[in-house]
């Protein structure tokens, strides 16, 4: 880790915990109804819900996306009350009561210490900023959807990221860049010449939940189960890591 100065970081599944926001606002809107479903096979139908909506809109950010996957959960689970009919869908509504991983908030702190830190998230701006300020607002910078007009896995995401950080001096090789899902991240960057650290989130279960499974698993650089552990692998060894 010695060269990096920068750790980019995908927020939604990665430091936000968006499986148990989903569910927990399907089953607070759609109430008894809900019951006839686990957790696991709600996660599965947003999943391909998520991944037709990105091939039908590749542009429109993940925050606005969330209308037309709640209408379609709402017909396919048959759970109206998730049909936001013309308003924002209960699922928009619910991102900034969407919770932190509970290592998230401190980790980051940790980190932030040694790094700077980037967001760089399919969300739009105002969603973005709800998450960061769950997270403690821990951010130097931000890259989302509605900044670069695509979402990730476009590779034109880390490009407008990479633009930015060229302004500070601040190289492809000394970015890590962070992430859970392997669909959106951990394959494109890998591809595009950036070291990635996954943190697999559903280490220990089977499928991918809520994120589009990937065509194939890239062997990542670094690889943790959480943030803690991320961090605590930097502070074990603290000749490795660079201050700000």
């Amino acid at each position: 880790m010695r060269a990096f100065r920068v750790l980019t970081f995908d927020v939604v599944g990665t430091l936000i915990d968006f499986e148990t926001g989903i569910v927990e606002c399907v089953r607070q809107v759609a109430g008894p109804d809900s019951l006839k479903l686990s957790d696991e096979e709600i996660l599965q139908e947003f999943c391909a819900a998520e991944d037709e909506q990105q091939q039908r809109t590749p542009r429109t950010p993940f925050t606005q996306m969330l209308d037309p996957i709640s209408a379609r959960l709402a017909a396919h689970l048959d759970l109206p009350a998730l049909d936001g009919r013309g308003r924002p869908s209960p699922l928009r509504l619910s991102i900034a009561a969407w919770p932190a991983f509970p290592d998230a908030r401190e980790a980051l702190a940790a980190l932030h210490r040694r790094f700077r830190l980037v967001a760089v998230t399919n969300a739009d701006n105002a969603a973005t900023r709800a998450m960061s300020s769950t997270l403690g607002d821990p951010f130097d910078d931000a890259v989302t959807a509605e900044d670069v007009g695509v979402n990730k896995p476009d590779p034109q995401v880390f490009a407008y990221c990479l633009g930015r950080l060229r302004m500070l001096d601040i190289a492809r090789s000394e970015v890590l860049h962070v992430a859970q899902s392997q669909y959106h991240d951990i394959g494109v960057a890998r591809q595009l010449g950036y070291a990635t650290c996954w943190i697999e989130r559903r280490r220990g279960r089977t499928g991918f939940g809520a994120t589009p499974s990937p065509h194939s698993v890239t062997a990542p650089d670094h690889h943790f189960g959480t943030l803690a552990e991320l961090a605590a692998a930097v502070e074990e060894a603290p000749a490795l890591a660079q201050e700000r």
